[in-house]
């Protein structure tokens, strides 16, 4: 394949997926055929696009110019390291959650399959022109279809009031995001009338307006993604969509704000300044933080999850803003560092954190049930839902020799060389975020267990729990290709760090390819094997011959000794569900130590009650504090604005009259 003709494929993926769009529509509700033709088509068409993206990560940058736009204002596209690699993560993530659809929308879900269909491939298609827009209106265009369709999407069983009030909340936020974004593109452009993203490079702004420029981009791409205090959609939107669409949203277009940023902050501007990366590791640290302790007591499993998302994400901006803060010190090898940690775990989570939803929706189809509490026991009945959730927990909790494990322990290692800073303060400051940073990584491990545990390990806490039937073929096509790529990702870290080499080397003007190939491929080595180095392969054939150990001692030395009994019930002769830990249980103690933080809302039982209930609600504090003020102000300055709306012409003449003598004295000063 031509260098010069990937680009052009790339627009073919996404006709692709629009021309199956149109034929969901079409066959409106011809389930069959949208679930077993139309979904498996997109599948293929996503496998295309990571081949085409990986393709573009080692080729010249591309540029194509459509006339499609509004008149003098074309759609400019380019094709760079940065959106090739964003592009072969989407073509990931969309294949699985493609093929698991396939399987999934067997009636739809208040909404006919085929509509979902053409929202789904819309929202594909959106995001792929995202990642190739080079001008300010073709990226606003794109990010508002992708913005649009996801909202759909997330109120496809629109019937529930709770799903169209997650659904609003998503959309407000994101708009306001928007806004932002505009302010932030109309400063880059600097006053040129040129929105492309070519002439904003050449623009040198002063050191104010460049921080202007960063803060809107910060706060339109993080609403986007879901930092603190702009992540308040997220925990509602994730649990109301449908489990293909939550997966679609946390695997890849939660990215697309870490994509704006990256493209923003070391693309279009130009300098970088220190407070920058103490900003984002700020906001990073405490996102992480927040989410992953309110992850740690959910009882909902997709909620769980969600607030998992927003954990992740954090970490991710903890990353960037090692990389900002390197960038600003002119520290480049390390910034490749951190960015080549930020960039894995970009495609980790987009790949485990799918295969998680993609798990928790083949639980909710087979039991109806996704509260913690009302499960249990499924690893009988649900094997390879069970061993394909297993794969994405040991992933998500950092385990080796996975995909997580490698991301983190990247990050760790940029964290090692802060004390090179030319800065004592941060000298001091930041060694404290890595312990933090560590604190996160052991209650990730804590809520992945209590995940696991609660829903597929010890006993049924349902009758209806037996019944409950496995993945469908297609389903485990997906679990198959997403763990895949969480187990290939984690044995070969050193192949992977040289394709995201040709990124880092675009953005920063380095990397640690050259470092890393040095060693070989069985050997790790960020900077040198003195520092630090690890070995996944020699990792995972040693966790393998233990096992196999362990099997022939057991089975070799013991066989024929050995008798099956229940175990000791502590005294009970019978062992009953309601005897296991609960989700409650597990989340107890994180309650405890962290209250501050939550709003907690008992419901507790009279002695006098003939059936007494025992309530807890934990509620985030950031709403009442933060969103419910801003409501309350946004009311009263409508009811203000309304009192102009008398109904008399001889009032609206007077305000124009008003604002005329004002705006003429303006210009005239």
């Amino acid at each position: 394949m031509e260098h010069l003709l990937v680009i052009h494929y790339v627009l073919l993926v996404v006709m692709g997926w629009l021309i199956l769009g149109v034929l969901g529509l079409i066959s409106l509700r011809r389930t069959p055929l949208v679930a077993h033709m139309l979904f498996p088509a997109g599948a293929v068409f996503g496998i295309l696009l990571f081949g085409l993206g990986l393709t573009g990560v080692f080729a010249r940058s591309q540029e194509l110019v459509l006339p499609l736009g509004l008149p003098d204002l074309p759609l400019h596209l380019r094709l760079d390291g940065l959106s090739s690699y964003f592009l072969a993560v989407l073509g990931v993530v969309s294949t699985g959650v493609s093929a698991f659809s396939a399987g999934y929308f067997r009636k739809g879900e208040g909404t006919p399959p085929g509509l979902i269909c053409f929202e789904y491939h819309v929202c594909l298609a959106s995001m792929a022109v995202l990642l190739l827009a080079d001008d300010a209106y073709s990226f606003m265009v794109a990010w508002e279809t992708m913005t649009v369709s996801a909202v759909f999407l997330v109120m496809t069983n629109h019937r529930i009031a709770e799903i169209r009030r997650a659904a609003w909340l998503y959309f407000l936020i994101s708009h306001v995001g928007a806004l932002a974004l505009l302010l932030c593109f109309g400063l880059l452009q600097d006053n040129t009338g040129d929105y492309t993203f070519a002439n904003m490079r050449q623009q040198h702004l002063d050191g104010f307006w460049a921080s202007i420029a960063f803060l809107l981009a910060l706060f339109g791409f993080g609403a986007k993604a879901g930092i603190f205090p702009l992540h308040v959609w997220l925990p509602e939107a994730h649990p109301a969509a449908p489990s293909p669409v939550s997966a679609l949203m946390s695997g890849f277009i939660l990215k697309a704000g870490l994509y704006g940023m990256l493209r923003t902050v070391f693309d279009l501007l130009h300098i970088q300044f220190w407070w920058w990366g103490v900003l984002l590791l700020a906001l990073g640290l405490f996102t992480a933080l927040f989410g992953v302790v309110f992850s740690a007591i959910q009882t909902d499993m997709k909620r769980l999850l969600a607030y998992s998302s927003i954990d992740n994400i954090g970490l991710m901006f903890v990353s960037m803003g090692l990389t900002v803060l390197f960038r600003a010190y002119e520290m480049n090898t390390l910034a490749a560092l951190s960015l080549t940690a930020l960039l894995y775990q970009i495609a980790s989570h987009a790949t485990f954190k799918s295969l998680l939803f993609l798990g928790t929706g083949s639980v909710l189809h087979a039991t109806g049930e996704r509260n913690l509490g009302r499960l249990g026991g499924l690893i009988r009945f649900m094997p390879w839902t069970a061993w394909a959730a297993l794969v994405g927990t040991f992933t998500s909790a950092g385990l080796p020799p996975l995909s997580g494990f490698v991301s983190e322990w990247l990050l760790l290692q940029s964290f090692l060389f802060t004390p090179g800073l030319p800065n004592p303060f941060l000298n001091m400051v930041v060694p404290l975020v890595a312990a933090l940073i560590a604190l996160v990584a052991a209650l990730a491990g804590y809520t992945m267990v209590k995940f696991f545990g609660i829903i597929f390990l010890g006993q049924p806490r349902e009758a209806k729990l037996t019944e409950a039937h496995d993945a469908s073929t297609w389903e485990r096509v997906a679990f198959v290709w997403l763990a895949a790529a969480c187990v290939l990702l984690g044995l070969l870290p050193v192949q992977f760090v040289t394709v995201l080499d040709r990124v880092t080397q675009t953005l920063v003007g380095t990397g640690i390819g050259a470092t890393v190939a040095r060693n070989g491929w069985l050997l790790l080595a960020p900077t040198s094997v003195d520092r630090a180095s690890y070995m996944p392969a020699v990792f995972m054939l040693f966790f393998f011959a233990c096992c196999g150990l362990a099997w022939l001692v057991v089975r070799g030395l013991y066989h024929g000794r050995l008798r099956r009994a229940p175990p000791w019930g502590c005294g009970y002769p019978f062992v009953t569900a309601r005897m296991q830990d609960t989700a409650e249980g597990f989340g107890q103690p994180i309650r405890e130590v962290f209250t501050p933080l939550f709003k907690i809302e008992r419901q507790l039982p009279s002695p006098f009650d003939e059936h007494p209930v025992y309530d807890v609600v934990v509620k985030d504090r950031v709403w009442p504090l933060v969103y419910e003020p801003i409501e309350r102000l946004v009311k009263r300055v409508a009811a203000l604005a309304g009192m102009l709306q008398t109904g008399r012409i001889a009032i609206y003449l007077m305000h124009s009259f008003l604002v005329l003598i004002v705006l003429l004295i303006l210009v005239r000063r």
